[in-house]
């Protein structure tokens, strides 16, 4: 480390101009080179995809494109001739202004299902060609135009799908990085030293996002990758470089040449900040685990906005470093001088620290109670996905959905569809026909469509409609009925195979994948984490109490999404339109970067209090001392974290808000109730039992993240003499 920062100390000019060719080159490349978002859930593998793949092999499923709705309601009818004239010129306007586009009208004479019993309401189809993803952005704003043109009495005209939601008003990004520039002036009381962090980790982020726009031409990268990516990156960059600036900023307090202390920086902080954040990375390639490519394009996303990030802090901003010099603190705020002339001993955090050591019972029973409370819901939590039925009632997707409830009952925004393979053709239709019977007299089912023979009769397929809304676990239960009870009652064996698809049952098949592996994965995650500080530590106590604290913070952060998202307490706070079951691929990609981020904080604190412990060999010391020496700069690293992702909240997505929602909670859970309380009480009522390692593991190698830290005194298997044992 220490070559490192003297390389990017005393070439700085040429560090600072490579970082500049690489974000203009990485920026050049994105601009000619870079493919398309595509946000596919494919499940390999699954029944649901199954079928899928044998329409498009038998060349059922034509439509490539996007799919939408039309869909009106009348006062005085859709059969009213006012509206019927008006709404057929509307599917007009649309067939002319849209390329390639088809609208198949509820007014055609096959068409008469797509209006209600009562004949109040009614759909149009939208089917798309395939094209790029802002054309159909173009195409949803020229339909929305055509639409409030229409100004027939008594006529409300909604339009149904993603394509038509609102586009955000503002960028989540830039009020996260407002929110840090603001804390980071509080923290640092200075303008120059603020904007180091704020420049490094825009250079990392912007190198990134190029990245992750150039893996679109290899992967099918969703669609809000860019943004999870910028969220991560955003939040980390400038909590690595917070931590390389601080202690930049004590050496020149300590006396030290500018040299002198950028080389201290990176050869302590630095080394944090490298072991901090190989640890998030290790942590997303977990989801590789998963053999999902939508997964794998989000966490390599993640990875490189992570790894360039860290890559800025370490080697740009030392460069930076050597230009601010001691002019670090120039344009200094009125509150820097007497922050900077405080003494440590009479600071909040060094009074907090003997809180914390007079009362560590209390301490330890109040807080692992409030964290067991908030992770209790996690025992109810769902796995599935949003849709329209969860955006805020003012967007028209949303009207849309509840209009079509309304209309045509709960389950006709979650049809189930019924694919038979019948390679007999016709004389396979008398199965096809008891199948449907029987599964109109199935618990749950509200109606059945009539079965249509494709393909020369070699595929013969219906419509389910359930009872119950898409996302109630009532339909999940009419899914799983269908195909263990019903299917194989009726088609016992032989050539016709049948298979379920269609939205809500790729979501059951897709939740049940995640399911199954979630517990592999966090298994995998944990397993590494614990030998990884193990070997740094030299303690198998301090590693298997961060690994419990850390899955004590995540659980509780989950526990959070399930009463927010999926209970829906206080979701009209945060702009949901309703409850739902957590995004099936969230937890994983949750549980990855909140393991990786808050080791952050753990390997911080627990390195100044071995640091503190290894000068003085006092227990009680050092974790009071660790605490008052690293308190306000985990607070403040914390808070730049809890604004960037808590940005996210006020898009939007869905997802997005999901995302920032339990990141954010976690952070500040984890850096406020577990780093603050829990670990320091934890540590202090266990004294030199926390450095204890096993003689039989005496051969794990050393592993300085600070490098005046030793092995513990009890490596080679010594119990603590207050514990009065021996080898």
């Amino acid at each position: 480390m220490k070559g490192i920062a003297t390389f990017c100390y005393e070439r700085r000019r040429f560090v600072v101009l490579g970082w500049i060719g690489l974000l203009v080159a990485l920026g050049a490349a994105f601009a000619f080179f870079a493919g398309e978002y595509k946000t596919e859930f494919k499940l390999p593998g699954s029944e649901s995809q199954d079928a899928v793949d044998l329409l498009e092999e038998r060349g059922v499923n034509e439509r490539t494109g996007f799919y939408g709705q039309v869909v009106f309601r009348a006062e005085q009818g859709v059969g009213d001739a006012a509206v019927r004239e008006r709404m057929e010129r509307f599917f007009a306007d649309i067939e002319r202004s849209v390329d390639g586009i088809e609208v198949v009208s509820p007014y055609a004479p096959e068409n008469a299902h797509q209006i209600s019993d009562d004949g109040d309401i009614a759909y149009a189809e939208l089917n798309f060609s395939d094209r790029k993803n802002e054309e159909y952005v173009d195409d949803a704003d020229t339909i929305k135009d055509l639409r409030d043109e229409i100004d027939v009495t008594g006529l409300q005209v909604e339009l149904g799908g993603f394509i038509f939601a609102e586009q955000p008003a503002f960028s989540s990004e830039l009020v996260g990085l407002g929110a840090a520039v603001i804390i980071l002036l509080i923290a640092f009381g200075s303008l120059l030293a603020m904007g180091l962090p704020i420049v490094t980790a825009l250079f990392g982020i912007g190198c990134g996002a190029a990245l992750v726009g150039l893996l679109t031409r290899v992967l099918n990268v969703p669609e809000f990758t860019t943004q999870i990516a910028a969220m991560i990156g955003i939040g980390v960059g400038i909590d690595y470089a917070l931590l390389i600036v601080t202690r930049y900023r004590q050496g020149l307090h300590d006396g030290l040449a500018p040299r002198e202390a950028a080389l201290l920086s990176l050869d302590t902080s630095g080394r944090a900040v490298l072991f901090a954040g190989l640890t998030v990375v290790i942590a997303l390639f977990g989801m590789f685990m998963m053999n999902l490519e939508f997964m794998r394009s989000l966490a390599v996303g993640a990875i490189l906005a992570v790894f360039m990030t860290m890559l800025a802090s370490l080697t740009l901003l030392p460069a930076l470093l050597g230009f601010a010099g001691r002019n670090i603190d120039r344009f200094g705020l009125p509150h820097r001088a007497s922050a900077a002339e405080e003494d440590a001993s009479r600071s909040f955090w060094y009074r907090w620290s003997r809180v914390i050591q007079n009362h560590p019972w209390p301490a330890l029973l109040l807080s692992s109670s409030l964290l067991i409370a908030l992770a209790l819901p996690v025992f109810w939590l769902r796995l599935g996905f949003g849709d329209a039925g969860n955006l805020p009632e003012r967007e028209t997707p949303r009207k849309a959905y509840d209009m079509l409830a309304e209309g045509f009952g709960p389950g006709f925004n979650g049809a189930i569809l019924v694919v038979a393979e019948t390679p007999n053709g016709d004389q396979d239709a008398a199965i096809v026909e008891r199948l449907k019977g029987e599964i109109e007299q199935t618990e749950g089912v509200a109606s059945v469509t009539p079965p249509i023979s494709l393909a020369s009769g070699q595929i013969h397929m219906f419509n389910v409609f359930p009872e119950f809304a898409p996302q109630d676990e009532e339909t999940t239960g009419v899914v799983h009925r269908i195909r263990n009870d019903v299917v194989p009652s009726v088609v016992p064996g032989g050539t016709v195979v049948v298979r379920l698809t269609g939205d809500t049952p790729f979501v059951v098949d897709f939740a049940d994948y995640i399911g199954e592996r979630l517990p592999l994965f966090i298994g995998a995650v944990l397993v590494l984490s614990f030998l990884l500080l193990m070997t740094v530590f030299h303690s198998i106590v301090v590693a298997a109490k961060a690994v419990v604290m850390n899955m004590l913070s995540i659980a509780a952060s989950f526990g959070m999404l399930v009463i927010v998202f999926q209970w829906g307490v206080g979701d009209n706070l945060i702009g949901l339109g309703r409850e739902g079951p957590i995004e099936a691929w969230a937890p994983m990609m949750l549980f990855a970067i909140l393991f990786g981020l808050s080791m952050d904080y753990e390997v911080f604190l627990l390195t100044r209090i071995r640091e503190e412990y290894d000068r003085t060999g006092d227990n009680r010391r050092a974790v009071a001392d660790g605490l008052a020496a690293t308190g306000r700069v985990i607070t403040a690293a914390a808070a730049i974290m809890i604004c960037v992702f808590g940005a996210f909240v006020l898009g939007e997505a869905r997802e997005l808000k999901l995302v920032g929602f339990g990141l954010a909670f976690a952070i500040f859970i984890d850096a406020t109730v577990v780093r603050l309380v829990l670990v320091p009480s934890l540590m202090e009522l266990m004294g030199k039992w926390n450095w204890y390692l096993p003689s039989w593991l005496r051969w794990l190698p050393v592993i300085r993240v600070e490098p005046g830290m030793q092995p513990g005194r009890w490596q080679r298997g010594a119990l603590p003499e207050a514990a009065g044992g021996a080898d």
